[in-house]
């Protein structure tokens, strides 16, 4: 009776001690992630293609072995792209899923709802699907961000439109919150470098399709390019109602978080001369290894996703997690993620380099060009 009862006591303090020492959402043969985003609604499809892409990478390394020979799950949650709903999950997944990190949020309002609590808690961000700036200045430890802010996808469309194309009337469309803010910031930013003002603005609802006053609204001012700051569903919308009433001939750009293959698909025919930013490769360019590595996961883990920017970012943001965990000195803690970007620097993950220093946790900067023609997207 002694001895069994020692012996039970000797196991209770072991388990004791691996759960003071262990870190939430590790054990022994996994680690735990996180995802919040939208999966329904006007935003749906890039929710969806940030999970693909995460899913294909993470089924691809858990193929391999995993981490250092943990699997990693990937638990997703939808926030249909609403504030509120991506605290609720935020919550759930870090007090009760115990998560090790928040990987792949999907847009500027929710991410700015939930960074606070993953900031409070200790959690990284990693890898959010938006350039917003209150990412990236001033520096956040627990932030990490794998694509370019949205003021330099501003710039890059700006130096086209104005710099290469001679255009002088620019107007914006944008969605009336946190996101849209955040690109019309960018946009009068590049503009005020060039010495130039919107013509016109013109704003939306989040997760509504009620566009026309701001068609009506910017039409007066006969622009000769709209840059437009939303998702794919109303953007499509507007630009569709533009064309009817008589803005043909008007350049419309978009900025990366719009969804190209979605807007696209939304827009049919009258997608014919979109230009969008990009922040990723080409995801038809296997000429380079990430975009070849990407389609081959995507393929054998994810048949029935699409290929396109969105889950190539997802991809990218997955690799980097994983590259980055295997630097971890001892057992993985999230101190020792964060130090590993820091200490590491650089990480090449195929052709495509990332690069991160103790003050600077953006790895990407460059912005690229497509435009939509005779329904294909190309680069520009």
């Amino acid at each position: 009776m002694r001895i069994s009862l020692f012996l039970t006591g000797l196991v209770v303090v072991s388990l004791l001690a691996i759960n003071v020492f262990a870190e939430n959402g590790v054990t022994n043969d996994q680690i735990v992630l996180g995802q919040s985003c939208a999966l329904t609604g006007p935003a749906e499809a890039l929710g969806t293609g940030m999970a693909a892409g995460l899913n294909a990478c993470f089924e691809e390394a858990n193929a391999a072995g995993g981490i250092n020979g943990r699997k990693i799950k990937l638990i997703t949650k939808d926030d249909g792209y609403e504030p509120n709903r991506a605290i609720e999950n935020v919550r759930q997944l870090i007090d009760k899923d115990h998560v090790f990190a928040l990987i792949g949020e999907v847009g500027t309002p929710t991410s700015k709802a939930v960074v606070p609590i993953a900031e409070e808690a200790g959690v990284p961000f990693f890898g959010p699907f938006t350039g917003a700036e209150f990412l990236r200045n001033p520096y956040r430890k627990f932030v990490v961000n794998v694509r370019g802010s949205y003021f330099q996808e501003m710039e890059k469309l700006v130096e086209y439109l104005v710099d290469k194309q001679g255009l002088k009337n620019i107007a914006c469309f944008y969605q009336n919150d946190g996101y849209g803010q955040a690109g019309l910031e960018g946009l009068e930013k590049a503009l005020t470098k060039r010495s130039m003002k919107l013509v016109a603005m013109g704003t939306y609802e989040r997760n509504t399709l009620a566009v026309k006053g701001a068609v009506l609204k910017i039409r007066k001012a006969k622009p000769d390019a709209i840059v437009m700051v939303g998702a794919y569903k109303p953007c499509a919308e507007f630009i569709k109602l533009a064309k009817k009433t008589g803005m043909k001939d008007t350049t419309y750009c978009n900025i990366s978080f719009v969804g190209t293959e979605a807007l696209r698909d939304a827009l049919g025919k009258d997608g014919e001369g979109c230009i969008i930013s990009q922040v990723v490769h080409f995801p038809w360019d296997k000429s380079v290894s990430l975009v070849d590595q990407y389609q081959n996961a995507m393929k054998t883990y994810q048949p029935k996703a699409k290929l396109g920017f969105v889950s190539l970012e997802g991809y990218m943001v997955g690799k980097l997690f994983c590259k980055a965990m295997e630097k971890v000195t001892g057992d993985p803690s999230r101190d020792g993620l964060i130090a590993a970007l820091d200490n590491t620097g650089a990480f090449d993950l195929g052709g495509v380099t990332l690069e991160f220093g103790p003050d600077d946790h953006q790895g990407m900067d460059e912005v690229f060009l497509t435009i939509i023609k005779e329904d294909a997207i190309t680069p520009l």
